[in-house]
């Protein structure tokens, strides 16, 4: 068992809230959160906090994480060129080992960063899986299916495959996006959902001209289209919902679907700002995500909270939108949920141990006024002392615990990069 003691724990039961209690792990599970004084157990590690935070890691609810040989490689570019100009021809040369590797690299900075899970979007996802399994996080991968698969019921196999192998993976069905993908294909993806009382993902109304093409289309919107063929039946959600009408808000408070924002990757590509603020208060369930390093280019969520409750306040004028309270519990609790994280949620016993400490003796975190809102509005990844996922310290004051030597992960992306330059 792991004792954190003499600390805060920040959690999560009927909103954010600080308390003085310690916490005992025991495998990959919260076993105690009480009051210190109860008889000690046979503690393998006792962690003084020393006054600092402890608290749910954040979870990364839309990424691409292998994405990150694309940093700073496919800049300054619109949407559409940034794709088919530099994402497509540069992801047909990733092989299963690349993806593997640069997967690795993604994970390192999400523990740095304090993330515990990923909600991940990409491809091969045999590598991905084995990535996150050998490097002891917890992913939750997403199918994307496109016009481009060969092989369209893959993606059944590998919900039935993924979802029955390993603790630390899961695996949600959805398509790529609505411009990507046939009619015929999202209903294939539809029967899955029906087949499986799944909920379906996508990448969602990202775009003014995503939105505009699909109603010339069809008539409807993306989300409207997508209910209409049975997408959402049993749930699910999407990733930016940047342009989101009236109609297609009620659509996602009525059936509770997850909207995912990603502000950094949005603002970056100018895709525009969800609309987060008329969704939250419509009753639209929320997370956050940082979408690719291709895009963003930091997998940083301390970035992303921020940036969500300040565009809100701009949007909206009016400095009171979208607390930061509710972003908080956005990067920890809705994204977990979205995921299908449920027992990764809060600091409580039977919970996952997937945990965070952050370090308040830095001084953006001084004067300890209000802590929920400096972690939100002054936090930074400077204050993440320690990652904790299912259990396991992954990462503690600058070192990763992940069986591989940081310095050689780096290496090895170096290496694919200087390959494909070469082709």
């Amino acid at each position: 068992m792991i004792r954190f003691y003499n600390g805060k724990t920040l959690r999560f039961d009927g909103g954010a809230h600080l308390t003085a209690d310690e916490v005992w792990t025991d495998g990959g599970e919260i076993v105690y959160v009480g009051a210190p004084g109860k008889e000690k157990g046979a503690f393998e590690r006792e962690i003084d906090l020393g006054g600092d935070v402890l608290m749910p890691g954040f979870k990364n609810a839309h990424t691409h994480t292998a994405m990150v040989f694309l940093r700073s490689l496919a800049d300054d570019m619109p949407l559409d060129r940034w794709l088919s100009e530099q994402v497509w021809p540069n992801e047909a040369k990733l092989d299963e080992e690349a993806v593997y590797d640069l997967t690795r690299l993604g994970i390192l900075e999400y523990l740095s960063s304090g993330i515990t899970a990923s909600f991940d979007m990409y491809v091969k996802n045999e590598a991905n899986a084995r990535a996150n399994i050998d490097s002891g996080f917890r992913t939750v991968l997403c199918a994307a299916l496109n016009n481009f698969d060969k092989d369209v019921e893959n993606i059944e196999r590998e919900y039935q495959r993924f979802n029955a192998l390993d603790p630390l993976v899961s695996y949600r069905l959805g398509i790529h996006a609505e411009y990507t993908t046939s009619i015929e294909r999202i209903e294939y993806a539809a029967s899955l959902a029906e087949k499986y009382r799944e909920g379906c993902f996508t990448h969602l109304s990202e775009t003014r001209a995503e939105v505009q093409a699909c109603v010339e289309r069809y008539g409807l919107t993306p989300p409207q289209l997508l209910d209409r063929l049975g997408f959402f039946r049993y749930g699910g959600g999407g990733f930016h919902c940047c342009h989101m009408s009236g109609e297609d808000i009620a659509l996602f408070a009525e059936k509770k679907l997850w909207a995912i924002t990603n502000p950094a990757s949005n603002l970056k590509l100018a895709s525009g700002a969800a609309p987060i603020e008329r969704m939250r208060k419509a009753g639209v369930p929320l997370a956050i995500g940082t979408d690719g390093a291709g895009s963003n280019n930091a997998l940083d969520m301390f970035r992303e909270m921020y940036l969500v409750t300040a565009l809100q306040k701009l949007a909206t004028g009016d400095a009171a939108a979208c607390p930061a309270e509710c972003v908080l519990e956005m990067a920890c609790v809705g994204g977990a949920r979205a995921m299908g994280l449920d027992d990764c949620t809060d600091v409580a016993p039977g919970k996952k141990a997937d945990l965070v400490v952050l370090d308040l003796q830095r001084p953006n975190m001084q004067p300890e006024n209000n802590l929920v809102k400096n972690i939100v509005y002054a936090g930074s990844k400077e204050n993440v002392r320690l990652t904790m996922v299912n259990g396991r310290v992954l990462y503690e004051r600058g070192e990763f615990f992940v069986g591989e030597s940081a310095e050689r992960i780096y290496g090895k992306a170096n290496a694919f990069i200087r390959k494909i330059r070469q082709l």
